[in-house]
């Protein structure tokens, strides 16, 4: 059957048939976009639409409003002062290996004498693998580096670590820490918990299955008790998100031990 009388069969014109979009350039264009944001982290839509002009690229200011939204990279409105390791786009894409995304936050509880003590919590949102849980009375930033060190030195350095903006990871120490081990600290948005919800999700099961069925005598007896909640919850506690499987078992499946 020829065109025209398909077309006359369907009650459509033969334009239609033959109309050829004209946005094929649509990929190269998003992927243009996304390199000038990523060379560029301060730049705006409007600047990187006056470079791609620039390119010779036709397009106006809407169009690339349009697509700089839909590829997520909008400035966030509140970044950390002077940071130079934080994560200043919205891309947030799910880790894909262990040590991709590391994710970190605090904890709060007592001892029986009544004393309070804090309790970092740090969590690989890809196996759910907790590699520290670690209480102190205080912690500063050089505490938190600290911490770090000695977990990396057996875990290997993840690429990005999900924290809040508290006063210890916004730090100097922790920010030059993360520049010197290639590290990048992802900082959620002020009164946005669900930025980090990995952390919150691993801290209630903490709180729930150790803290809350526990007297802690010491600090002692508190990093004692806490670790061996951790080596039961990595090796032994079936974890739902990841098919009833101990975090363990990715870790194991992975290639994630090297550092960057």
């Amino acid at each position: 059957m020829s065109i025209r009388r398909a077309c006359a069969t369907l009650l459509i014109d033969t334009s239609l048939y033959h109309y050829k979009s004209k946005r094929g350039e649509q990929a190269d264009l998003k992927a243009r976009i996304k390199e000038i944001a990523q060379t560029r982290v301060r730049y705006g839509y409007r600047r990187v639409h006056v470079l791609l002009r620039r390119e010779g690229w036709e397009v106006n200011a809407k169009r690339i409003y349009r697509l700089y939204k839909e590829l997520g990279l909008q400035l966030r409105n509140k970044t950390p002062k002077r940071r130079v390791r934080a994560k200043l786009r919205e891309d947030r894409s799910q880790a894909t290996h262990s040590n991709h995304v590391w994710a970190m936050d605090f904890v709060h509880d007592q001892l029986a004498t009544g004393r309070r003590i804090r309790i970092l919590t740090v969590v690989d949102t890809f196996s759910r693998f907790s590699p520290v849980v670690d209480p102190r009375f205080s912690y500063r930033g050089e505490d938190v580096v600290a911490t770090l060190d000695r977990a990396c030195r057996t875990m290997g350095y993840p690429k990005t670590i999900r924290v809040d903006q508290g006063s210890e990871f916004i730090s100097r120490d922790l920010d030059l820490w993360a520049y010197q081990r290639g590290v990048e600290l992802d900082f959620s948005r002020p009164g946005k918990p669900t930025d980090n919800a990995f952390i919150e999700s691993f801290n209630g099961k903490f709180r729930a299955e150790c803290l809350n069925t526990h007297w802690f005598l010491s600090l002692d007896d508190a990093r004692s008790k806490m670790e061996e909640w951790r080596k039961d919850y990595n090796t032994v506690r079936p974890h739902s998100a990841i098919g009833n499987k101990p975090p363990i078992s990715l870790m194991n499946g992975s290639s994630a031990a090297s550092a960057p």
